[in-house]
């Protein structure tokens, strides 16, 4: 199964649009965004996947963001603060991750397969023990456009590739 890793949408739509065509192109089944969808708005364009969220510092609409999420259908979740994932025997701790500690701290605990987060505009891929941490780039305005990515684990041989959303 191949999962796509997205985060910090921030309302941009076209990059959004972009990152869509990305995972249909790579055959992605499931999505997980990592926070700051920022409004709404936003969760239509998911609509088709699977879609798994957590909430951002950004998310001041917590409520209709989980009607949103409802609206999709299907197993499509806004999960709060922190969700706890598993697909194909593979497990994923996905938060936004304000502070960097606390990103560390769960990888740390080697709980999960995977440890998602956002926030920080930075792409990530580093390995804490057996515990593969993962920031899959921002669509945030002022982000450079090497950090315009989303990331597609591929569940079979958790490989983990970066995709550019930039035309």
């Amino acid at each position: 199964m191949k999962i796509g890793i997205i985060a910090d949408t921030h309302d941009n739509v076209e990059a959004t649009k972009r990152a869509i065509e990305r995972f249909r192109e790579e055959g992605v089944e499931v999505l997980i965004h990592c926070g700051d969808f920022v409004a709404p708005l936003m969760i239509p364009y998911f609509e088709g996947f699977e879609l798994h969220g957590v909430l951002g510092n950004n998310d001041g609409d917590p409520l209709n963001l989980a009607c949103a999420f409802d609206d999709l259908g299907g197993e499509s979740e806004l999960h709060g603060r922190f969700a706890s994932l598993e697909f194909d025997g593979l497990s994923f701790g996905v938060l936004h991750g304000e502070t960097k500690a606390e990103v560390e701290a769960i990888a740390g605990g080697e709980t999960f397969d995977f440890v998602c987060y956002g926030h920080h505009h930075e792409r990530d891929l580093t390995e804490v023990g057996r515990t593969t941490v993962l920031n899959p780039g921002a669509h945030f305005s002022a982000t450079s456009d090497d950090q315009r990515t989303v990331a597609i684990v591929d569940t079979l041989d958790e490989s983990v590739r970066f995709r550019s959303v930039l035309e």
